[in-house]
Parts: structure tokens; sequence; C-alpha cells
């Protein structure tokens, strides 16, 4: 009987992008709505139907063109050890983020994600990563971390931007069943029909070069910057 234990590696890596996408992984992110709150109180969100469409018209979108291409070029960069790209990255990471309380949001997730990877999974690429990080003064960057913890990982850069695209439309639904009347049943319908888009959107996503990486959408930065003003609020932004 041959006794060698036998390690299947795929398992492992989803494991670990399991347990990063988890609500139970302590990066902060369930402290922010992501300027969602803003939309409430203005009352352009109220009920599911605006929900959908702001999930639909803004927050896919953002996720296409915005952070899963970082996710993806970081992937890439940090493979080839490329720290100048992975630098640039960082800085139009945080740049493309206009309202200030979504640029903090990103920094602090990011960096408290990039500091649990490199307690739980010690590994060369994320001790240098941070090094780097603090003697450039990089930006922290939630997305660029995810990366950076599939590499760590050994996860597929697919499987990266679809751990991204979950954790980021889970964690907006999460907050809108603490904003809104929104049941169990209707936020996990609306759940299912989002991520039966995620093929899609993660196969465009990987095809959008550096230079077009961006997305702008000035009714939800507004909303942000008002919600930094809120006399009261459930979430940080």
């Amino acid at each position: 009987m041959n006794s060698d234990q036998v390690t299947n590696t795929e398992a492992a890596w989803i494991a670990g992008l399991l347990q990063a996408g988890d609500s139970f992984y302590p990066t902060g992110s369930y402290a922010h709505s992501f300027g969602l709150e803003g939309l409430v109180q203005e009352g352009v969100v109220h009920d599911r139907a605006t929900l959908r469409d702001f999930m639909l018209l803004s927050v896919v979108p953002a996720l296409r063109q915005a952070e899963l291409p970082l996710a993806a070029q970081a992937w890439r960069a940090l493979g080839e050890e490329n720290w100048s790209q992975v630098g640039e990255l960082c800085r139009l990471s945080s740049a493309l983020k206009t309202a200030k309380e979504a640029r903090l949001a990103a920094d602090n997730i990011g960096r408290q994600r990039t500091e649990l990877i490199a307690t739980l999974r010690p590994h060369p690429l994320a001790s240098e990563y941070l090094k780097r990080s603090n003697a450039g003064g990089w930006p922290f960057s939630a997305a660029i971390a995810a990366a950076l913890e599939g590499r760590v990982l050994g996860a597929p850069v697919p499987a990266v931007l679809a751990g991204v695209y979950y954790a980021a439309v889970a964690a907006q639904l999460s907050a809108a069943m603490k904003l809104l009347r929104l049941g169990q049943n209707a936020s996990q319908s609306l759940l299912t029909e989002l991520l039966q888009q995620a093929p899609v959107v993660v196969a465009a996503a990987e095809q959008v070069p550096v230079a077009e990486i961006g997305w702008f959408n000035p009714w939800l930065d507004i909303a942000a910057a008002r919600h930094e003003h809120a006399d009261s609020r459930m979430f940080i932004s």
C-alpha cells in the first residue's frame, strides 16, 4: 500500500481564495458601503429595483474597467517582479478614487489585507512588496492586495479576478441589507444574477490595457463626498 501523501494544489489555492473572500476575513471591508449609504440618504437607491440598477450600471462597470484590470495587471507585474510597474499601479489605483472616503477606505482595506497576507502566509513576494511599498510610500490598494494574495497562493488570474468580483458585489449587497428593506431571498437572487455575469466581466477586464484603466461616475462620487459630512452614518464610507 502506497502511504505517500497526495496533494491537490488547485484545492489549496481555491481554499485560500474562499478564506480571503469570506466576510469572516478581517480586512475591515464590512465597515464600508463604498458610497451606497450616500445614495440611500439621497433617495436615489430605495428598493430592490433601484439597487439592481445601481449594481448593474455603476458597480459592475467600475469592476470591469477599474478594480479587476488593476488586479490583473498587478498579478502580471508581481509575477515578473516588475516593481516599478507595481508601484505605478498602486498610485493609479488611489488616483482613480476621487472621493476622499473611497480613497481612504481602499488604502485601509488594502493595507490590512497586505499585512494579513504577510502574517498568515509568509512568502518572499509578500515581504518584498511590503518593504518596497513602505520605502516608496505607495498607497495601498484592495485590488493589488488581492493580486498579491493570488500570487502567494499560486492562483491563476481568472480565479483572482472572480474572487475580487464576488467580494465586491457581496459586500455591497450585505451593506444594502442593513440600509434597505431587503430580505435574504431578494438579496441572494440579485447576487445570483450578478454572479452569472462574472465570466464575461472577468474576461473583458483581463483585456483592458493599463492606459485604459478607469471608470468615472460623478453620481456616485458626489454622493460619497456628501456622505463624509452626513449628520449620521452607519458605515465609514
